[in-house]
């Protein structure tokens, strides 16, 4: 298809396909300080390593969430099975031939988090917010901005809208769910909206989720389609993980569905954090030791630096908070006190607990950081949040590992030589970063059932 045709059917030219990546992943590459034949060795060994040898599932299925489920319900599944996201089905009791005709999508805290607080600024506005929602296709990473062929990326069963899909149009896909944090970071200003616009939110946020309607009325399905946070892009059981690690790194998806040809059901749901853990359990291997025990600033680590980490002030509304995580396009936050000392940890996966524990809603107009984190903190200590997961400069990339599987978090904090002070943060996809680079060409050869699969549809 020539570059004319291309544009002509939305589809961006192939230089350019995926540079909101290549700033992110070249930079660490530049960093590294690891010898290429290592680096070589471990690419290559990934990629011949199938998706099917990665560690099945816990419980040996996929969790799921029904099309028709209410907000509230999906949010309790997620967090009950601690887990971040789910791909949502059409029916648990439908004949399905095929995994086409059996998901929707995916839903997860992210795009929660996006339609409630669209559904407050809706509700703010005058407008119906099931009424307003149903026409909105943006939020974290806006996926909805590619139209068309954001659609088709995300599985949704159908015609396809767009006709010649090609790797760089699944790229850009993927690419409008996320924007490297490089990018975010460089967006890092102070919010425009004042308090009393901030305020009067807090309030309608109030009413969006205590009033029996829109959100017991609104659907796993109904997010799915409106905020396309999080692309459905299936790989096989015989794709590499290289594939994978790619795809959770360099491409910035939190999760990869894994399916069977011919099957309705997925055969994996493979995560970052489920990598990591699956790296931590390689230590005593050569191969993994002699990465993991090379400080972090040998891999360059952390790659986003303190005046790059955007942050917010412990005294701030929390409802500050969310929108700044929404409007940076970011899960989590670091939160600082006056003097800038990291005291906490604020992350998109929060938003449950204005679901799961009702007595936030009381004050929320007036809530500040502190207060909500105090609120949720299961810490032994009541009433004292729990203190933010930190490393210091001098740590081991081994050991950063190791706090990741061993807490269950998503980030670090790296702390310098000014005691409380972050000096950077450390996350799963700049981990998983550290052990491979992309062979060239590599995306457009080796994606290439993605591509397939999604040039099906039809």
């Amino acid at each position: 298809m020539t570059e004319a045709a291309q544009e002509a059917r939305g589809i961006p030219k192939s230089p350019r396909r995926s540079s909101c990546y290549d700033a992110y992943f070249e930079r660490i590459q530049s960093r590294k300080k690891l010898p290429h034949e290592l680096q070589e060795n471990l690419t290559y060994a990934f990629s011949k390593v199938p998706v099917s040898s990665f560690q099945a599932l816990q419980g040996g299925k996929v969790i799921e969430i029904v099309a028709d489920m209410s907000i509230p319900d999906a949010v309790k599944t997620l967090s009950e099975n601690k887990i971040l996201s789910a791909p949502v089905i059409t029916m648990p009791d439908q004949t399905c031939s095929d995994w086409r005709e059996r998901y929707l999508g995916i839903i997860d805290y992210s795009a929660v988090l996006v339609w409630v607080l669209e559904s407050a600024e809706h509700a703010a506005e005058g407008p119906s917010p099931a009424s307003s929602i149903a026409t909105t296709a943006g939020g974290i990473g806006g996926a909805g901005a590619v139209g068309a062929i954001g659609a088709v990326a995300l599985g949704v069963t159908g015609p396809a809208a767009v006709a010649g899909l090609t790797a760089a149009a699944i790229c850009s896909a993927v690419a409008g769910s996320a924007v490297g944090k490089i990018d975010a970071a460089a967006e890092n200003k102070e919010d425009k909206d004042s308090p009393t616009t901030a305020d009067k939110l807090t309030g309608d946020f109030d009413k969006v989720i205590l009033q029996d309607e829109p959100c017991k009325s609104t659907t796993a399905k109904s997010i799915v389609k409106s905020f396309r946070e999080t692309p459905f892009l299936p790989v096989a059981e015989d794709s590499s993980m290289l594939t994978i690690l790619l795809l959770l790194s360099k491409y910035r998806m939190r999760n990869v569905p894994v399916i069977e040809d011919g099957q309705p059901k997925l055969k994996n749901y493979i995560t970052q954090s489920a990598v990591i853990r699956g790296l931590e359990g390689c230590k005593g291997m050569e191969w993994f030791d002699c990465i993991a025990e090379k400080p972090i600033s040998d891999l360059g680590l952390p790659f986003m630096s303190c005046n790059e980490v955007i942050d917010i002030q412990s005294e701030d509304l929390i409802m500050e908070a969310f929108k700044k995580m929404k409007e940076k396009k970011i899960g989590g936050l670091p939160v600082v006190d006056g003097q800038k000392k990291l005291v906490g940890n604020v992350s998109v996966s929060d938003i449950r607990y204005v679901f799961l524990k009702h007595d936030l809603l009381s004050n929320f107009r007036k809530l500040t950081v502190m207060d909500f984190l105090t609120t949720i903190s299961t810490s032994k200590e009541p009433g004292n949040p729990i203190q933010p997961i930190t490393c210091n400069i001098e740590s081991s990339l081994g050991n950063v590992i190791e706090i990741l599987a061993s807490k269950s978090v998503h980030r670090v904090y790296v702390v310098g030589a000014e005691e409380g002070k972050a000096v950077g943060v450390i996350t799963l996809r700049d981990v998983i970063s550290c052990f491979i680079y992309e062979p060239p060409n590599y995306f457009d050869a080796y994606l290439g059932f993605a591509v397939q699969e999604i040039l099906k549809q039809q």
